[in-house]
């Protein structure tokens, strides 16, 4: 299979209300899915250390720690997440001579562009989920993201 046919399944993806294709040539097989985000409101979390991660600093330190690490973690407002939906390099503009597509404070509307994701050689760009006001850019330009890792934080419009 080629690099256009699946990008041609992908748009089909996009323009349906198909929420998978799987096709089978051969011994080749490609399934591209499309998974609806769940709208829910995030509220961070702070996450303690663990004794595995820092068995050092656990042996030395006593039991009140912990929370002197939970005051120095910085806090995230609560509003929508956006996550990256694939692993690869998070890039905030179309080029790096270009403008950002959003900053902090920028007013986006459901579907407006926020950033690439370069993932085996693709751009694909990311698209803001719900509406509103952009409140935390969480990920670096330039720098490699995780499925699932929190990119935006989006206060959505009422």
């Amino acid at each position: 299979m080629d690099i256009q046919f699946i990008r041609r399944l992908a748009e089909l993806l996009q323009r349906t209300d198909l929420d998978e294709i799987e096709v089978v040539e051969g011994e080749s097989k490609v399934r591209i899915t499309r998974h609806q985000p769940v709208m829910q409101p995030f509220q961070a979390a702070a996450s303690v250390p663990t004794a595995a991660a820092a068995p050092t600093m656990a042996a030395a330190t006593p039991p009140s720690t912990p929370a002197l690490a939970l005051a120095s973690a910085p806090e995230l407002p609560e509003g929508y997440m956006i996550k990256s939906p694939m692993v690869g390099t998070f890039y905030r503009a179309s080029s790096p001579d270009a403008a950002p597509f959003v900053e902090e404070g920028s007013i986006v509307k459901a579907g407006q562009t926020l950033c690439i994701i370069e993932a085996m050689k693709l751009l694909n760009e990311i698209e803001a989920d719900v509406g509103g006001k952009v409140l935390k850019i969480l990920a670096a330009n330039g720098q490699p993201v995780e499925y699932g890792e929190p990119l935006f934080i989006i206060a959505p419009e009422r």
